[in-house]
């Protein structure tokens, strides 16, 4: 499909402000916008540089207010809300086109018989933006300015620029910004413009969707010069933001190189499946690129290839739990198992008591631990690499970090996580700590603390011990006392179906006994793939798992995932929104969440054995690549319709388990 607006989208600012673009530099670093080239957050930019790869994300560039002189008419291509709710200059009205090439946005400007073509893409490995401006169709001479709006902040930041002094000094072919002493210059250069230095602050833009989160909606940003260049019909000019001082300003070649290295990733993709008879639909394509704007460098000092996933953009981290997740969607089904492995081996570092970290800060280096969850989807992501490689290498490297992890769980770690003896299910919890995925905390409120034995953390276990024991085996090493454990497991697992609600509790043994909200996380139990593998036996019966995916389709599937909590719940929240403290108790109480889709199609077509219908359910995914974040796929949805897309543009897990769930009906 491609992915391409007209005046009927790109005219009609309320909705052009909401349509939402993305390039990345596999650093951690980013640029995003609207299609109107209106700043509705603070994590709008054009350069957020990762100033300590993948973190240290600040914003440096803010944005490019361009203006057109042609013939003796003035024709301003930028668009600005300030404080006063005034939308003044109205650039989007001269867009007469938003598309995607690839992963690269590209407008077109058309104004009186000129077309003015836009595009913007990233430098992989580097904090370096491209901006291309073509003239591709005009009858004389046009004058193009742009004025460089800078910052210098975090990404989650938002400034007050209070007569803020930077240095602002020529350098050939541009200036350099530096915004304090100490601070990382700015490079803004241009291969053909003249540059004049400015210094001067503009004040009160306006941030509409960081008002409607509840947060600070004003920013101010230095105008720190203006570059002015003269194209005549077929020239094109290219604007350089960059950390580095000598970028390649040669902008046909940079973008050439783009272009090459994303032909790149889908020719490794299609030459991965070469044994599928089916060429799938161009929507697949785009989320194969989308997927690869989620791996960045994590390099460490005895592994220098080390590699992570973002979690989300604009503002996620690289998190332990969404890494192991979207691992097999984002790598191995796009060819590239190259890079799991790198993941797997990073990850691998840094366990610690038997876990993976949480999450890693984006200030300071020691990572947070504080979940159940995100090792056991670490075992899974190991199990599918070697499913896909039969990387026995691999496996025997990692062998002896997933042992001491089992071990581990099995004498008990952090946080209460330990295995019960008394009926081998895996307990995990304390006051005032969020271990799963259902993580939101509001101060000291955790808002689904879920203390005590959770479903998918025992579906997960369990599918964790048969992947060793399977380890084991294929190593020539003792497995024994895997498949005791897992057995152990299996024996008392019936103890969380309900029979008189027809599907799964959510948890067992917590504080207040058994939960029995109906929840996606009983899903897991019939979707992994050893929870119910052809000869290991099954969580679930047949009946049990039918009726666990019937309760989770008629009361908790949207469009665009899986419900966190049943509209019948006296606590169910269906819309998402507000400050802090209205989002996050929404957050997992009737939100929406993209990633639940895929674990929901595996188990529809493990109970029904039909590809066909399992495969509708990922269908709407497609029209929602040309919603909130263009060309990705969103973190969240309100739980009532229309399921309007939430959170992150993009994310990680979303695409990851899509573009997995897609590929597993054709098998």
């Amino acid at each position: 499909m491609a992915i391409q607006f007209g005046r009927e989208i790109c005219g009609n600012l309320d909705i052009a402000e909401t349509r939402e673009w993305l390039v990345t530099n596999g650093i951690g670093g980013y640029a995003s916008g609207t299609v109107a080239g209106l700043l509705t957050r603070r994590y709008h930019g054009l350069l957020v540089a990762a100033l300590k790869p993948p973190l240290g994300r600040t914003l440096m560039l803010a944005k490019l207010d361009e203006t057109i002189l042609y013939g003796d008419r003035f024709y301003p291509l930028n668009t600005n809300r300030w404080r006063d709710g005034i939308v003044s200059p109205e650039g989007y009205l001269c867009v007469e086109q938003f598309s995607l090439e690839g992963t690269v946005p590209v407008w077109r400007f058309a104004y009186a018989d000129a077309l003015l073509e836009k595009r913007v893409w990233m430098q992989q490995g580097a904090n370096t933006t491209y901006i291309q401006y073509a003239s591709v169709r005009a009858t004389a001479p046009l004058q193009l300015g742009l004025k460089a709006m800078v910052n210098y902040r975090d990404y989650h930041g938002i400034t007050q620029g209070n007569s803020w002094q930077m240095a602002l000094d020529p350098v050939d072919l541009g200036i350099c910004v530096t915004a304090y002493p100490g601070a990382t210059p700015l490079y803004l250069l241009s291969d053909s413009a003249t540059a004049t230095i400015v210094h001067n602050w503009y004040y009160g833009f306006d941030l509409a969707v960081e008002r409607y989160r509840g947060l600070s909606d004003r920013e101010d940003h230095l105008h720190a010069a203006t570059f002015q260049v003269t194209l005549n019909p077929g020239e094109s000019l290219t604007f350089v933001a960059s950390t580095e001082s000598h970028p390649n300003l040669d902008g046909a070649a940079a973008l050439k190189l783009r272009h090459t290295q994303e032909q790149k990733l889908l020719g490794q993709w299609k030459a991965s499946r070469s044994i599928k008879a089916k060429e799938p639909p161009q929507w697949i394509h785009q989320l194969v690129l989308a997927a690869d704007q989620f791996i960045v460098d994590r390099p460490l000092a005895d592994e220098p290839q080390g590699k992570t996933i973002i979690a989300g953009y604009p503002w996620f981290s690289d998190w332990g739990r969404d890494t192991a997740i979207a691992l097999p969607g984002l790598t191995l089904c796009t060819g590239r198992s190259e890079i799991a492995r790198y993941i797997l081996r990073t990850f691998a570092k840094y366990v610690d008591r038997g876990t993976i970290p949480n999450r890693f800060p984006d200030v300071g280096e020691a990572p947070d631990y504080n979940t159940v969850d995100a090792t056991l989807w670490y075992f899974e992501a190991v199990r599918a690499y070697y499913s896909a490689t039969e990387d026995d290498a691999l496996i025997q490297e990692l062998f002896p970090v997933l042992a001491d992890i089992i071990d581990w769980h099995c004498r008990g770690t952090r946080y209460n996580i330990h295995l019960d003896a008394a009926d081998g299910l895996l307990y995990a919890g304390e006051e005032g700590w969020q271990l799963t995925w259902m993580d939101a905390k509001i101060g000291d409120w955790v808002v689904t603390p879920r203390i005590g034995k959770p479903i998918e953390i025992n579906a997960l276990w369990y599918n964790a011990v048969r992947s060793m024991a399977n380890f084991a085996r294929r190593l020539g090493k003792p497995h024994q006392e895997y498949e005791a454990i897992a057995n152990r497991t299996l024996a008392r697992f019936s103890r969380f179906w309900n029979q008189e609600l027809g599907y799964c509790y959510d948890v067992l043994d917590g504080p207040d006994g058994d939960d029995s909200s109906l929840r996606p996380n009983q899903i897991f139990a019939v979707s992994l793939p050893l929870v119910g593998a052809q000869g290991i036996a099954p969580l679930l019966n047949p009946t049990q798992q039918k009726g666990v995916v019937d309760a989770c389709g008629q009361m908790l599937l949207t469009s665009f995932g899986l419900r966190s909590l049943s509209p019948e719940h006296p606590q169910y929240r269906g819309r998402y929104g507000g400050d802090p403290l209205q989002r996050d108790s929404a957050y997992h109480q009737g939100t929406a969440w993209g990633w639940l889709i895929g674990a929901f199609v595996s188990a529809h077509l493990r109970v029904y054995k039909n590809p066909v219908q399992a495969r509708q359910f990922l269908e709407p995914m497609a029209n929602h690549l040309c919603d909130r974040g263009i060309g990705s796929l969103s973190e969240i949805f309100d739980g009532d319709a229309p399921m309007t897309p939430r959170g992150c543009i993009a994310q990680a897990w979303t695409v990851a388990e899509v573009l997995r769930a897609w590929f597993a009906t054709e098998e």
